[in-house]
């Protein structure tokens, strides 16, 4: 692994762009990261005001979708996330420590099986197994996305920057299919995330009007993927929210399944886990930059 890291450095150092200053923090962009069994990733990431000037080390958060995430020009749809000014207003309002951020981009067409969570993918049958299968051309690929993330990248994130690699310091974040991955590292990989936001969470997981017979097949396929891996709270924590208008009114119903099994769990609202409605929000990037700071200063909050 330490041969791998090294030659990983090496390669990234010579892939990054140059550094793009910001008002508030700074910018690297890798157009070009090798990963074993994917796409060639994309990475941008973050470093907060302050970085260069001292020796602190901080925690972490890998957010789903780099590219909407900080830069007009980079995103899909002329919106972006604003995260780096989230960021700082959640460090600014006293409850949350500054983060790096490490924006990992969609790669394209292979985005959603780059996302969909495979062990869900696996329990499904039936139309709804083939509803996934013509969105997932070459096959589900999130156990590999999943792998690189803890292992070879989380890697070379602690060796590049001065982090703080504990589970406890170290968050994954997404919307949409993007919820959706960030629930599935949370739960498979409980030693490397102890915190998750999973926001406006894709839970049709293909297009909902094709799956209207097979709500309650899917339903408790959540249901069962979630109590098989939730375990005890053990400090971790994990936001959940949807909107109501657009894609979003799609998804109380199985939003409402997960929230049951947290409680039935033992988790406790509020404390551990959190769950919103935000009415006539759209499935769309400036409607998550709306409430991001205050997805920020709950599930990224300084622990006692």
């Amino acid at each position: 692994m330490g041969r791998f890291i090294t030659l990983l450095l090496a390669v990234l150092a010579c892939l990054a762009a140059p550094l793009h200053a910001q008002d508030a923090g700074r910018l690297i962009e890798y157009e070009r990261v090798p990963a074993a069994g994917l796409p060639d990733q994309r990475l941008t990431v973050w470093l907060p005001p302050g970085y260069d000037a001292g020796e602190r080390r901080y925690p972490v958060l890998y957010m789903h979708d780099g590219h909407n995430l900080f830069d007009l020009k980079n995103s899909n749809f002329k919106k972006i996330w604003a995260t780096d000014k989230a960021m700082i207003a959640a460090v600014d309002s006293g409850k949350v420590e500054p983060h790096i951020i490490i924006g990992i981009w969609a790669p394209g067409a292979d985005r959603h099986r780059q996302y969909l969570p495979r062990s869900l993918y696996d329990m499904t049958s039936g139309n709804l197994r083939a509803q996934m299968d013509g969105m997932t051309s070459g096959g589900v690929i999130s156990d590999r996305y999943l792998e690189w993330i803890a292992g070879p990248l989380k890697a070379w994130v602690d060796e590049a920057f001065r982090t703080r690699p504990g589970r406890n310091d170290t968050a994954i974040v997404g919307s949409s299919m993007g919820g959706l991955m960030s629930c599935y590292a949370f739960l498979e990989r409980p030693q490397v995330f102890g915190r998750a936001g999973c926001v406006s969470s894709h839970w049709p997981a293909v297009d909902p009007r094709a799956i209207a017979a097979d709500e309650a097949q899917l339903k408790a396929a959540w249901d069962g993927w979630f109590a098989a891996r939730l375990g005890a709270p053990d400090g971790r924590r994990v936001w959940m929210d949807h909107g109501t208008a657009t894609l979003d009114q799609f998804y109380a119903p199985y939003q409402q399944v997960v929230d049951a099994r947290f409680a039935a769990a033992g988790w406790e609202k509020g404390r551990d886990w959190e769950s919103k409605v935000y009415e006539g929000a759209e499935h769309e990037e400036n409607a998550w930059a709306a409430r991001l700071p205050e997805i920020f200063g709950w599930l990224l909050v300084k622990r006692d």
